[in-house]
């Protein structure tokens, strides 16, 4: 377990804004005056900085010694969020973001590369979940109130602290120079056509839930509430994500991936329609509680099916890449909609995504459980 921390404050570094993201948007609508589509573009160029990183890694995992790539991205990250600091202007801000991204979704995907040769990767993605749910509810909950005063700076300052703390692990990480997993080398008959099925649900199941959690705190405010207590909701549901997380570790593939995929999407759609009702503070936070836990849930499950494709991590690098995607274009979509239509709007398509993530996904994790 300890391992597993270590790997998930690895895959973690390059991508824990996508964790404090409402704060994000937040910030820079009310510190620096940005346009909603402005602050939701920004937050989108970063995650397609990320995937487009997360591509290159699929190409350089099994060549390249990742602990000292680690070390190098670690240290540019660190730099690209301290230039951050120094920006104001929207256009600027969303290049430099871009570049930060990029860097980051690189370490994403040799930490996910590494995840995929340990033995029961379900459990160690259910570990980063429970990492990043946890201090992202911190960074939610504290870094809002925090940004009258201190400006954009506590933003990235606390992004900085992150990389810090994972460049200190760093030296602690098992050497994983070899495939840990004793199953990967049966899962040679699985065809491309159900990993693309897989890619194609975890990329619908990110942009779903990303598209509106960018804009939560908004969303929040619109219906009525105060931006101190939406903060507080959206943070300590975050927290509540850990539960999922756990579910995982404790569950792993006992009872195979289908039917709690099933469970976890449906699930998450249900509560994503219960947004409808946010100017009700009870539902608002019964619907942000419950899509944590869910989201927390169903990813370590999506991801776990890419990596039993093959031995080296190329696939599980892959899978980065298409979360990516999903994590970028979920708000793009949202920062063009939003100027024109009603979060009711938005609402509506994540449920219908969501369950078309759904039907997508069962084929591959059906395959998989009759495999097993």
């Amino acid at each position: 377990m300890v391992a597993r921390t270590l790997l998930a404050f690895l895959a973690s570094a390059g991508l824990f804004y996508v964790n404090i993201m409402p704060a994000l948007v937040s910030g820079l609508i009310e510190a620096l005056q940005f346009s909603k589509e402005d602050a939701g573009l920004v937050a989108s160029f970063n995650v397609y900085g990320a995937a487009l990183g997360a591509l290159a890694a699929v190409f350089v995992v099994k060549t390249w010694s990742w602990r000292k790539t680690s070390v190098v991205l670690l240290i540019a990250l660190i730099a690209c969020d301290l230039i951050s600091i120094l920006l104001s202007e929207p256009l600027t801000l969303m290049v430099v973001r871009f570049i930060h991204g990029s860097i980051g979704g690189l370490l994403v995907g040799v930490g996910f590369s590494i995840i995929a040769r340990t033995k029961e990767a379900d459990k160690t993605f259910g570990v980063l979940l429970l990492v990043q749910f946890g201090l992202g509810g911190v960074g939610v909950i504290y870094i809002p109130p925090l940004v009258p005063e201190y400006g954009t700076s506590v933003l990235f300052a606390s992004l900085i602290a992150f990389s810090v703390c994972t460049l200190l692990m760093l030296p602690f990480i098992p050497h994983y120079q070899n495939n840990a997993n004793p199953r990967k080398g049966v899962q040679q008959s699985v065809k491309r056509l159900p990993l693309a099925a897989a890619l194609l649900a975890l990329f619908l199941f990110q942009a779903a839930n990303m598209g509106l959690y960018a804009y939560i705190i908004d969303l929040g405010v619109v219906a009525g509430l105060q931006t101190e207590q939406v903060s507080t909701i959206v943070g300590i549901s975050a927290w509540f994500g850990i539960l999922g997380s756990v579910l995982v570790v404790w569950l792993s593939t006992r009872v195979g991936r289908g039917f709690p995929l099933v469970i976890g999407i449906v699930f998450t759609a249900i509560n994503t329609f219960v947004l409808h009702y946010a100017q009700q503070e009870w539902l608002f936070w019964l619907a942000n509680i419950n899509i944590a836990i869910a989201w927390a849930f169903v990813i370590p499950y999506i991801l776990g099916l890419c990596s039993e494709f093959d031995r080296q991590g190329q696939m599980a690098a892959l899978g980065g890449f298409a979360s990516k995607m999903g994590l970028a274009s979920g708000p793009l979509a949202a920062a063009l909609m939003v100027g024109g239509f009603s979060y009711s709007v938005l609402i509506n398509i994540a449920v219908l995504v969501l369950l078309l993530s759904l039907i997508v996904t069962w084929w591959p994790a059906r395959m998989l459980d009759r495999e097993s």
